[in-house]
């Protein structure tokens, strides 16, 4: 198995929530971190009735065991047992215990009227895999169009655990778990919001589609980013020197997904449907290099009225990133960086990860970089 990029802290130094989507390898990686830690699985049926009907259990279990500081306790699915929170924080404050609190969705444990430990719990997110972690093993082809999650990328047959996973997860446990009312409603939904991955989402057509309300469909959406399967990309709107947009973007956090639900089929080089895909793969690298490095800044778009835009800006014009899955990179691909830097000249390094084989700058120092070296100098800290 791949070696995750995301460290965990030392047993028993620290309580912290470990979130991401379902099937990104949370608790293998736990399990690897903590192997001599006190496991609490809520998968379990046995052990989410017992917590479930009495929460007390885990302290009085803890107690009467005597577990020493220097051993995590694991807690996995928390949000399915949201009044555990309360145990958790006694146990913390009164026996100086460090929990690891895995789960893939807060907004049950917010719905549960649970504290997220009121600032004593560090925030950690687990992103699929990513190109430096699959190292020797990076295929971008099966990337794009198989997505990030390790049992899918690794499977011979991902299409079919993709369909399970569209199908058991996203149609139907979001709605068990009492994110959503109407199952229907909110599977027509997903169909619509696959086509706009990666653009201007219009709220109005998506919900005509589906026969719902404008609101609907925002609360559906709002629904894909606490369930961590998507997040919206803010648009930049500090010191405007042209009239910008300002309307966010929205992106899977999974391009396998996006692939099922959109139909597309084998995406081959080339086709508009692979470079829809490419760019979703850019945006999940620098999303997760981000949050694995803790870099302090955001990710932004930056889009012109007319039209001419930038894929990927962080923090305060630290680097701009056009993906562009094209195997010749010609006047019109740097188009959106050029506006760019005759709005912001202060922007520090413009890149386009492109198909490439070989990187080169621009007379006007435009980086043009193949998706290796893009990874390479993105993840050794080269890029910002």
């Amino acid at each position: 198995m791949f070696r995750r990029a995301l460290d965990l802290p030392p047993s028993g130094s620290e309580t912290f929530f470990l979130w991401g989507p379902r099937q990104a390898g949370k608790s293998t990686l736990l399990r690897r971190a903590y192997p001599e830690g006190r496991w609490i699985d809520l998968l379990k049926a046995d052990e989410y009735r017992r917590y479930a009907s009495r929460p007390e259990l885990l302290r009085q279990e803890i107690e009467a065991e005597g577990a020493e500081q220097s051993r995590q306790v694991v807690i996995d699915e928390i949000q399915k047992v949201p009044a555990l929170l309360d145990e958790v924080h006694w146990l913390i404050e009164n026996r100086g215990l460090r929990f690891a609190l895995c789960g893939s969705s807060a907004r049950k444990v917010r719905r549960g009227a649970a504290n997220l430990l009121g600032g004593r719990a560090l925030r950690y997110q687990l992103h699929g895999l990513t190109a430096r972690e699959l190292g020797a093993d990076f295929d971008l082809d099966r990337l794009v169009n198989h997505g990030y999650l390790p049992p899918v990328y690794l499977s011979g047959q991902p299409r079919r655990l993709l369909d399970a996973y569209v199908g058991d997860y996203l149609r139907e446990e979001i709605a068990a778990e009492g994110a959503v009312r109407a199952l229907p409603a909110f599977s027509d939904f997903l169909d619509a919001a696959a086509l706009s991955d990666g653009g201007i989402v219009n709220f109005s057509n998506i919900a005509r589609d589906c026969g719902v309300s404008g609101h609907t469909v925002r609360s559906c959406f709002g629904i894909l980013v606490d369930t961590l399967l998507g997040s919206w990309l803010p648009a930049w709107r500090k010191r405007p020197k042209r009239r910008v947009i300002q309307a966010p973007k929205f992106y899977f956090a999974d391009v396998g997904v996006v692939n099922r639900l959109a139909r597309r089929g084998r995406l081959e080089r080339g086709s508009e449907a692979y470079g829809h895909a490419f760019e979703n793969w850019v945006h999940h690298e620098l999303r997760a290099f981000m949050s694995y490095r803790a870099y302090d800044g955001e990710l932004f778009h930056w889009r012109l009225a007319g039209g001419t835009e930038v894929d990927f800006v962080l923090g305060d014009m630290d680097l701009a990133v056009e993906a562009k899955a094209s195997a010749r990179i010609g006047r019109h691909h740097l188009k959106g960086l050029r506006s760019l830097w005759q709005d912001h000249p202060e922007v520090v390094r413009r890149v386009v990860v492109s198909l490439e084989p070989r990187s080169r700058r621009t007379d006007d120092g435009v980086e043009v970089l193949s998706p290796e070296a893009f990874v390479r100098r993105l993840w050794s800290g080269e890029l910002c």
